[in-house]
């Protein structure tokens, strides 16, 4: 037969205890005058009443007033604690709690288990309060009993047993708006101070009771700051036990919705702090660490200590969670992350963007975070972007350095521009580059050797450099002067040979010169590639295009005029207008081919090229609309199409006034009619769009 005290916990035999009647007499065991007997009585209750059928019978008996009577009387001391434990199981009953207040007998309960010195009291007293406040309407009838005060003096017992079970009650009174409020002066302050105690399980609850305070109460937030309790939260993140983690790292959650606690966060090293949790094997952890990430990292510098601190890498594992809720938070976190062209890089680099494309090809994983942050980590990379998407919205600005290698296909890897430059000329198709920065001036050294006039090479290569700058760079007083000068020596009159004459040895001053310079950035390319290893070549020519239209379109009042002179300008620089039906005999691509054998490059500057198709023209048009602020989008299509989408809004109706019509989408045309406007979807856009 099983032992009595393991059958004792069984469900069964407790409920069978309370069919067969065995309350009453149980409770006549506590007439007994005999001590022993007495305990045993109130420790089986004890039991039972974990039984709701068994609370609902000790009710029926009246049992509840002879047991108030019993913590009442001091000479019963030693049968207190069973008492106790018998009452505070019978309170998670609505019904009962209402009737030990109607009966003042709440008030002395609550007293006695403040005022007590027995801890076990004191500990059974906050376990049946946690176990009571699940309930709506316990919790309001507690409230009005002042609980909150009984909780924040229990807070200060010492013993951490208790301390525990009063965290964990205020956890549960929590759910209570009012009693929220209360505990801001009687509560928080001592939480604060446990966040530092010895004991990891009043550590624990602690933090679970501060995180339950601090949501959505922005004064508690304030408190917990005023209580200096970011940094022990902080230290907490490293806590052993995982529930302590997560706890810290909801409240810190809570804190960071306030700009100044973030900034406070981050001096106390925050991002540091929670690669460890990012790390963890436990999933609630990993859920809290990685949404900690995404509250904090809206500041550019908590992202710089995050990647500096290597929680990229950790953070990127976790976007193959099976969790959904790790999934969720880690991509919310990576679309925070990626605001910043290093993260989003060092990211890519971790395979985040081949993870987000496969959770959103999964109709089961994917979620909106994970769509949100496989488009902030391409809009960080416009080269991606636009050979993985196939388009570039008018909000990609593109910029130095981006390339166009193509569509790129599935399980192909992405290079880049250095990768591809180390390639040479191949039969692939070549790499359109956007280039118009010079490098940065270095003061290279090429060789010591002397040259034959005594000086070193890299003296003659400053003092070259020197004398192409100040021969190329002149202030306009300066040219005003020269050209002056240059008017009083020349003959009146003179001759239209002579003129011509001066006009090619000018046309040839001109060219020289920009050889000279197109030398100079190579030479400083080179040094620059020396000391960092390698920079994109600069686009002389693109430099021109932007220096031209800057000055000759931003000037025209209306946004369709500039749209229609860039287009203009954009075909005459990349072959001028083509006849629609003899599209077939302009020969791009020899012309392309030529400059890969010219460049010994696969990598051509789009201001190389002087023979452009569709795609070539659609590159150009977009890159010099973003630099001289028209907003158009950039769409590649089939068989080397591309176009640009622009926006314009119509003039309101002749006679109508203040009607503001919604705008429309055009196709630029760049190849047949230059500056033509198709409305989109129009037959005409069709035709320009595809073959």
């Amino acid at each position: 037969m099983p032992y009595t005290d393991l059958q004792k916990k069984d469900f069964q035999s407790r409920a069978a205890v309370c069919e067969l009647n065995g309350i009453f007499p149980l409770l006549e065991l506590l007439k007994s005058e005999y001590p022993v007997i007495q305990s045993l009585g109130l420790k089986t209750l004890a039991t039972l009443t974990s039984n709701v059928e068994c609370r609902v019978k000790l009710k029926e008996y009246n049992a509840l007033d002879n047991l108030v009577e019993i913590l009442e009387t001091k000479e019963l001391n030693d049968l207190h604690v069973d008492a106790l434990s018998v009452v505070m199981n019978c309170i998670e009953d609505v019904d009962i709690l209402q009737l030990l207040v109607a009966k003042g007998a709440l008030g002395k309960i609550l007293s006695f288990a403040e005022f007590s010195s027995v801890f076990d009291i004191q500990k059974i007293a906050a376990k049946a309060i946690a176990k009571a406040a699940k309930n709506r309407e316990n919790r309001i009838i507690l409230h009005e009993k002042e609980v909150e005060r009984v909780l924040g003096t229990l807070l200060l017992i010492d013993n951490s047993g208790v301390k525990t079970a009063a965290c964990q009650a205020i956890s549960s009174m929590c759910e209570n708006h009012t009693s929220k409020e209360d505990f801001r002066k009687l509560g928080i302050p001592r939480l604060v101070q446990l966040l530092s105690s010895d004991d990891g399980e009043v550590k624990e609850a602690a933090a679970l009771a501060l995180a339950k305070l601090t949501t959505d109460n922005f004064a508690n937030v304030n408190a917990v700051a005023e209580e200096e309790g970011i940094e022990p939260l902080i230290l907490l993140l490293s806590d052993p036990k995982d529930g302590a983690v997560a706890n810290a790292a909801t409240v810190l959650i809570n804190m960071a919705s306030q700009e100044a606690l973030r900034l406070t966060m981050q001096t106390y090293g925050i991002m540091p702090a929670i690669v460890g949790p990012l790390q963890s094997a436990n999933d609630l952890v990993q859920t809290k660490a990685a949404l900690t990430v995404a509250a904090l990292a809206c500041d550019a510098n908590a992202r710089n200590e995050l990647r500096i601190a290597g929680g990229l890498g950790p953070l990127t594992k976790l976007l193959n969670s099976m969790n959904s809720e790790v999934r969720r938070n880690a991509c919310w976190a990576v679309m925070v992350c990626a605001n910043d062209e290093p993260n989003a890089n060092e990211l890519s680099s971790f395979g985040a963007l081949e993870i987000l494309q496969e959770i959103n090809q999964s109709g089961s994983r994917k979620n909106y975070f994970s769509e949100a942050a496989q488009n902030k980590l391409l809009d960080s990379n416009l080269s991606l972007k636009y050979s993985l998407m196939g388009y570039l919205l008018s909000c990609n600005i593109i910029y130095d350095g981006f390339y166009d290698y193509g569509k790129k296909r599935p399980g192909e890897k992405h290079l880049s521009l250095k990768d591809l430059w180390a390639q040479g000329v191949n039969h692939h198709r070549a790499v359109l580059l956007i280039n118009a920065k010079p490098p940065e001036p270095l003061p290279f050294i090429l060789d010591e050797r002397p040259d034959t006039s005594g000086r070193s090479t890299s003296a003659a290569s400053k003092s070259s450099y020197k004398d192409k700058t100040s021969t190329t760079v002149s202030s306009p007083a300066e040219d005003k002067q020269d050209s002056a000068s240059r008017r009083s020596t020349s003959p009146s009159k003179m001759s239209s040979k002579a003129t011509g004459k001066i006009k090619s040895k000018s046309k040839k001053e001109e060219e020289k010169t920009k050889e000279e310079e197109e030398q100079l950035a190579k030479l400083q390319a080179e040094a620059l590639a020396a000391k960092e290893g390698w920079s994109p070549p600069l686009d002389s020519n693109l430099q021109e295009y932007i220096t031209v239209v800057t000055s000759t379109i931003i000037p025209l009042n209306r946004i369709k005029d500039q749209i229609v002179a860039l287009a203009q300008f954009v075909a005459e620089e990349m072959g001028g207008p083509i006849e629609q039906n003899k599209l077939h005999e302009f020969s791009w691509e020899i012309h392309i081919s030529e400059l890969k054998l010219e460049l010994q490059s696969n990598i051509i500057p789009i201001g190389k090229i002087k023979k452009g198709t569709f795609f070539h023209r659609a590159l150009l048009f977009k890159t010099l609309a973003d630099k001289i602020g028209i907003g158009c989008s950039l769409v590649r299509g089939n068989y080397n199409r591309a176009w640009n989408v622009i926006k314009l809004v119509d003039d309101s109706p002749k006679g109508v006034t203040g009607l503001l019509l919604p705008p429309k989408a055009y196709i630029v045309d760049l190849m047949f009619k230059p500056g033509n406007l198709m409305e989109q979807k129009s037959v005409d856009a069709d035709r320009y769009q595809h073959i």
